[in-house]
């Protein structure tokens, strides 16, 4: 009997303990995520792949066919210009050489036969001419008959025609001698082809023969031998993305690293972008040429280098985390504190999918360019642009106020309405346009906002007259306009008095972790809130919103105020 007491004493005692740890578990005390805002250094950059090449190479070919008699370079050879790197057998072209100065020979010859038979005519005319002038003489004193001075005078003329028939041989001889004499020429350069010399000074990088191979010449002429001119002077080929080739300009600092050397940084700078457009299944890229120095010979042709293009880079500047620009609070998170929702949090609570290159949360994205204007509606995610054209209606305020108290937590309609309009009033025209466009494929009213389209007495800006092309420019990299600055607007979250207050921020460039800090009322060293853990059912996903499922994302297009309804951007 007491051993049955005291087991179920100890049975008790498992049980409460066993209680009290599910009920610590069940109230698990809500937890504020904090990251300090820091002073350092951002680098704005682009990524990229590439390929080290020579600055210069030169591909040595044969222009005449052959067998390979001798090789005198090989990989990696250093060869100065006019050296001898290969020899072609040449004995079929000796030959060939010594034919066509046979036929030279005999050329000449015809034209010195033909020069004497000249000579030989000639004296044959001065003999008709004289017996001519005789028969001429003769003939005045009635001394010879009329036929003979007929006769006198045909041999004249027959030897006159000679001379020319001969003259005419002559000539032809001579044309004979010099197409002999280009044959000749000819056959020499052929042979002389036969002895491959380097065209510059530089190293072998690929031989592509060996000695015994045959060679053709009929339609190009083949690859023997690639010689680099200097491999101290390098350069990068990367393929930029046509997304990122905007923000390329001429004289941009570069890092990259090769497989080989993992641990080293090298460095470049950027020389051109090139305008030819490559497309490999659909994606567009442009070649940018970046030059390198390879002093110490490391870099060789054909690496790939992962090439990183410094953009933009601030030093010694106010930064804060990107986490803490995407952190949304829900209206879990407020009610956790005893807080009444602000009447703007809603406005910034979004579904995380940005329009036009805006980030999550209803600002531009960290790093994004924007005029420094308040923040306008139209910079608001998806999820809070319809709510804006049902509060603009006056004439159903309160039809307004019902659809919105249906989604929970939203602010009511009245105060919402002058809020969005006054907004409006400040937006450029071309934000405008766009907002109420993107109101319209909604379905909603909006003839409030267009009341405020009409004009106001400002005088049109004139459009800015087009730069001619400077006449000294010899490329059109030099053309290329600077990158505007980078300015946009966020919001970040602090934790004080055990309650969430809301900063709002001037932001510049980001790397992607962090971002600067242009003004707002953040200092060094503050601490702003990147979530929020131990919220019951959701503490299973401390810093943003989403299901207690691993395997289930969190939802993409979830309502702010909804248990895992945060989108990517959080809450």
């Amino acid at each position: 009997m007491k051993r049955a007491i005291i087991v179920l004493v100890l049975l008790a005692v498992v049980a409460a303990g066993a209680g009290v740890w599910y009920w610590q578990r069940d109230t698990t005390e809500v937890a504020v995520n904090t990251v300090p805002v820091t002073r350092g250094d951002i680098i704005d950059t682009v990524g990229a792949t590439g390929t080290v090449q020579a600055v210069t190479t030169v591909q040595v070919g044969s222009q005449v066919s052959g067998n390979i008699e001798w090789l005198g370079a090989d990989f990696n050879s250093i060869v100065r210009k006019g050296q001898v790197i290969a020899r072609l057998d040449p004995s079929l072209f000796d030959a060939q050489l010594r034919q066509v100065q046979a036929n030279l020979s005999q050329a000449r010859a015809n034209l010195t036969r033909a020069n004497s038979e000249l000579d030989r005519t000639k004296v044959q005319l001065m003999d008709a001419q004289q017996k001519h002038a005789r028969a001429v003489e003769l003939s005045s004193k009635s001394l010879i008959a009329q036929s003979d001075l007929d006769a006198a005078k045909i041999a004249v003329d027959t030897a006159m025609a000679g001379v020319a028939s001969q003259q005419a041989s002559v000539t032809q001889a001579q044309a004979a001698v010099t197409q002999a004499d280009a044959s000749v020429n000819q056959s020499q350069v052929n042979r002389n082809h036969t002895i491959i010399v380097a065209p510059i000074d530089g190293i072998v990088t690929q031989r592509s023969v060996d000695v015994g191979q045959t060679v053709a010449a009929s339609m190009s002429a083949p690859t023997l031998f690639v010689i680099a001119a200097d491999l101290t002077e390098m350069q990068v080929n990367a393929n930029i993305d046509e997304a990122d080739v905007g923000r390329i300009r001429p004289g941009q600092h570069v890092t990259f690293r090769v497989d080989a050397y993992p641990a080293d940084n090298f460095q470049g700078t950027v020389t051109q972008i090139r305008l030819q457009p490559v497309v490999v299944q659909n994606v567009t890229t442009y070649g940018t040429v970046i030059t390198v120095p390879n002093k110490e010979l490391k870099l060789k042709p054909g690496m790939t280098a992962n090439v990183k293009i410094e953009i933009n880079k601030r030093t010694n500047i106010l930064r804060v985390a990107n986490a803490a620009l995407r952190f949304r609070p829900t209206n879990e998170m407020f009610a956790a504190f005893n807080q009444t929702p602000p009447p703007d949090a809603t406005a910034f609570a979004g579904t995380g999918r940005g329009r036009g290159g805006r980030g999550e949360g209803g600002g531009p994205a960290p790093g994004a360019s924007a005029p420094a204007t308040p923040p306008s509606p139209a910079s608001a995610p998806s999820a809070a642009v319809p709510d804006a054209p049902r509060a603009a209606a006056p004439a159903a305020p309160d039809a307004l106020a019902g659809r919105r108290g249906g989604r929970g937590g939203g602010p009511g309609g009245a105060d919402f309405q002058a809020r969005m309009l006054e907004r409006f009033k400040t937006m450029p025209a071309e934000e405008r346009t766009q907002f109420l466009a993107r109101m319209k494929e909604r379905g909603t009213d909006t003839t409030a906002f267009e009341a405020l389209m009409a004009p106001q007495g400002r005088a049109p800006r004139a459009a800015a007259p087009r730069s001619a092309p400077t006449p000294q420019a010899q490329t059109i990299d030099a053309l290329f306009a600077p990158l505007p600055p980078v300015e946009s607007r966020g919001r970040a979250w602090v934790f004080t008095d055990r309650q969430l207050k809301a900063l709002n921020l001037r932001l510049g460039i980001s790397d992607g972790s962090n971002t600067e800090l242009l003004g707002g009322e953040l200092e060094e060293n503050m601490e702003v809130v990147t979530g929020v853990s131990g919220l019951g059912a959701t503490r299973s996903t401390p810093a943003q919103g989403g299901t207690a499922n691993p395997l289930i994302p969190a939802g993409r297009g979830g309502r702010p105020g909804v248990p895992g309804g945060g989108g990517r951007g959080g809450f």
